[in-house]
């Protein structure tokens, strides 16, 4: 039978945003947990940007793709949390239908965005790992600018196909999204017209935007490792390895609980955990990220040494 004939035809304005429970207990303690995440990775982020701006001996390619990525990460979360903050202090988890599907939109572009950019930064240090004799005629200003102006227009115009058949969807039965933000799966299954072309264009969008940038991720660092593994002293391997650990942390996180999320089947996965999972990568992944490339990158900490020393003096 037709999606048409068996759904409560009263159309929906509105769902509502189950997040984690209504347990009047817990919310304070989640309301003040998050609020903390989010102050701190604004806060990371903005502070990382800063020491690569104000820095001349950051003004490199690999540096300007980690601001151009801390800039994305303060979006990404924004794009969530304060949302998810405000129904956690007030207890409204009402969100309007087209609320929701502009939150969807955006969170599709960072996320493309990303996936995108850490593409740009594996093929930075392919370069420079592989090829270090054409590194800086093959990775200089100009080309970093169209890296990460390339990925924010092709995530945008790839997130506003999708976003237009989106629009043109119409909500029945039952207004409940148990999720802690509005994401596509627990949203179509409310749609109450055939969703089969917008699924079918979205998995194919998704492989572009998401498959895509991880197979090229991938065979970067299939191709990294194995020119590390040629160099005859372990010293050079381990300064080589040293370059590009911190990418590929960040990489391995992001798409591990990506991957968990959305490939592996969930019938069986309690909604709980695939929550948990869902915070890793919306919430964990933008605070991680300064925070990785900080504590394993001697440049910066030494920027940032330099900087607090200007302060206080």
């Amino acid at each position: 039978m037709e999606k048409t004939e068996v759904r409560n035809q009263t159309l929906i304005m509105e769902f509502i945003l189950l997040g984690f429970g209504s347990d009047p207990e817990l919310q304070p303690l989640l309301f003040l947990l998050f609020l903390l995440i989010y102050i701190v990775t604004v806060a990371g982020n903005i502070l990382f940007v800063v020491l690569v701006v104000t820095n001349k001996h950051l003004h490199i390619p690999m540096y300007f793709l980690l601001g151009s990525l801390s800039c994305l990460e303060i979006c990404y979360t924004s794009a969530i949390l304060p949302r998810l903050l405000a129904s956690l202090l007030t207890g409204d988890r009402t969100i309007s239908v087209k609320g929701c599907i502009v939150q969807l939109y955006f969170f599709g572009i960072l996320t493309s965005t990303e996936n995108l950019l850490l593409t740009a930064m594996s093929y930075d240090r392919y370069l420079a790992i592989c090829n270090p004799l054409r590194y800086a005629a093959l990775m200089n200003g100009r080309v970093c600018w169209q890296l990460v102006a390339g990925s924010w227009i092709s995530s945008f115009l790839l997130c506003t196909i999708v976003n237009i058949f989106f629009f043109q969807l119409t909500f029945c039965d039952s207004k409940e999204i148990d999720h802690f933000f509005c994401d596509f799966s627990p949203m179509i299954k409310l749609s109450c017209v055939d969703t089969q072309t917008l699924e079918l264009l979205t998995f194919i969008i998704s492989v572009i935007g998401t498959f895509v940038p991880f197979l090229l991720t991938l065979t970067s660092y299939i191709c990294i490792i194995t020119t590390i593994l040629r160099i005859p002293s372990s010293i050079g391997r381990q300064k080589a390895f040293s370059t590009c650990s911190s990418h590929l942390i960040v990489f391995a996180v992001l798409y591990l609980t990506v991957l968990t999320v959305y490939v592996v089947p969930t019938a069986n996965v309690p909604k709980v955990l695939h929550k948990i999972f869902s915070i890793f990568y919306t919430v964990l992944t933008p605070i991680i990220n300064p925070v990785i490339y900080s504590l394993r990158n001697k440049e910066v900490n030494e920027s940032l040494r330099k900087t607090v020393l200007k302060l206080v003096a």
